[in-house]
């Protein structure tokens, strides 16, 4: 995920936008089909984030010891963010789970994208990413508490974002959308810092050449692992 885009990588935009095309309609459709096909998917990204993380850690652990800390680290981090996944599409009809779910991370991406580009300004942290900068994670911010009042709108009964009062969807039905919104980009900017972290402690560029125009797996669901860990915890402990 990323605010603004360095020259080299609008160069090759057709080539990212043919990879994310491919990469959303095969998402799409497992999450459509669910039941295994989706544990299956699912499953099959977390290894694959996995074995990158692996050869960051490798690159940039101290000693043994200090790399199976990182690995039982990433395994809890995966591995958390995976179940919370699972579980639910399992709770979900498929179209609320694209809307309710995933929908408020990538517009997080997308907010941030073009308010990066548009405003730029100070950034948040430059020497772990230079591209991030406040009002990307503002308009990452906006982006995504649009599509939560949008989801609180459409479907009220669902009681996503908070629930909607006898006297109709108002001025109050907004207000935990906003705020769901504003934690949302927080934490999905908060896991592409991280991941940028162990990348530039590993001395490399992308997590992986995976994808063409995106790098690795774990450069595409970085946001996704730190939304959905957190969701992972509030079930869990709460």
């Amino acid at each position: 995920m990323a605010d603004g885009e360095s020259p080299g990588k609008n160069a090759d935009l057709p080539v990212r936008l043919a990879s994310a095309m491919v990469m959303v309609g095969i998402a799409s459709v497992v999450l459509w089909l669910g039941g295994w096909f989706w544990i299956a998917f699912v499953a099959l990204v977390a290894g694959l984030v996995l074995w990158e993380w692996n050869k960051l850690v490798k690159a940039f652990a101290v000693s043994p010891v200090v790399e199976v800390i990182w690995l039982f680290f990433g395994a809890i981090y995966v591995g958390g963010a995976a179940l919370a996944m699972v579980e639910v599409r399992q709770s979900y009809v498929p179209f609320f789970v694209l809307a309710g779910f995933v929908l408020p991370i990538i517009a997080v991406d997308v907010g941030a994208y073009f308010a990066g580009r548009a405003i730029g300004g100070p950034k948040i942290a430059p020497m772990i990413s230079p591209s991030k900068t406040w009002a990307g994670l503002g308009g990452g911010a906006i982006a995504a508490s649009l599509v939560a009042i949008g989801v609180q709108y459409f479907f009220p009964e669902a009681d996503h974002f908070g629930p909607v009062g006898a006297e109709g969807f108002g001025v109050k039905s907004v207000i935990v959308p906003i705020i769901a919104g504003i934690l949302i980009a927080v934490i999905a900017q908060s896991g592409d810092f991280f991941e940028s972290w162990m990348k530039r402690r590993a001395g490399v560029k992308d997590s992986g050449k995976l994808i063409p125009g995106h790098g690795g797996a774990f450069d595409r669901v970085d946001g996704f692992l730190a939304v959905f860990f957190v969701l992972f915890l509030t079930r869990t402990l709460l």
